[in-house]
């Protein structure tokens, strides 16, 4: 009889000790699970993926999208600015990259108009405004503050690469017309130095097509700009005497 509840004994520590383990192993895969549903269902908190596009701080960007819920990509900051917009102002390609893999919008434009594609092609963010053209979508009825499009001030502020870029992508009106009447070409004819990378820019354009005859709102042409200046190279470019 003693051997027998003995046996009875054994038997019951056996079968404690393995429903304590059983338990003790749920409470960690429960406590696994916890940890990561919390980790999903972090709440996105607004602004603070325009403060680490600020900050410069590509990881703290990584974190918030790849860890929070419901991320504003596109949020907006009191005056207009989004994370990818500013990314592009500091030419950090890296992130504005990043933004854009991530559902970045290239046209959303701040409260002076510009937008990242707009900007990336003004101020010279060559490696941002290709991977624009190759990967996204410009919005062509967009426009700076002053009526034109992304090759105008490109060519005017002598972003020869970038012009290059624009003039291959179809969707570029290369006859655009600002508010003061000024093509590509007026503009790097009439307010440059007519230096030899503008004159490189102007052979860009001509190849392009642009339309050499089209006159400002003053009724000049990019000839009588170049005449007026005095810069025989321009003329001849502009002439055909080349």
């Amino acid at each position: 009889m003693k051997k027998i509840f003995f046996i009875i004994g054994i038997l019951s520590a056996f079968f404690l000790a393995a429903c304590q383990s059983n338990s003790s192993n749920q409470s960690e895969i429960k406590n696994e699970g916890d940890g990561k549903m919390e980790k999903h269902n972090q709440i996105f908190v607004s602004g603070t993926l325009l403060k680490a596009a600020s900050d410069g701080d590509f990881s703290a960007v990584q974190n918030i999208v790849e860890n929070q819920a419901n991320v504003e990509i596109d949020e907006q900051n009191g005056r207009g600015e989004t994370p990818l917009l500013i990314a592009t102002h500091k030419n950090n390609t890296e992130m504005a990259i990043y933004l854009m893999k991530n559902g970045a919008n290239i046209n959303i434009q701040d409260e002076i108009s510009d937008s990242p594609f707009l900007y990336a092609g003004a101020q010279g963010k060559t490696d941002i405004l290709r991977y624009m053209l190759e990967n996204k979508t410009p919005d062509v009825k967009k426009v700076n503050r002053f009526g034109g499009n992304a090759l105008i001030p490109a060519a005017e502020k002598g972003h020869l690469e970038n012009v290059k870029l624009l003039l291959n992508h179809p969707s570029t009106d290369i006859d655009h017309q600002n508010n003061f009447g000024y093509t590509a070409l007026i503009e790097a004819v009439a307010l440059t130095d007519g230096s030899k990378l503008y004159q490189q820019i102007v052979t860009e354009l001509l190849n392009g097509g642009a339309d050499k005859n089209l006159r400002d709102n003053s009724g000049k042409t990019a000839l009588d700009y170049a005449r007026e200046k005095g810069n025989q190279a321009m003329i001849d470019l502009l002439s055909g005497n080349l």
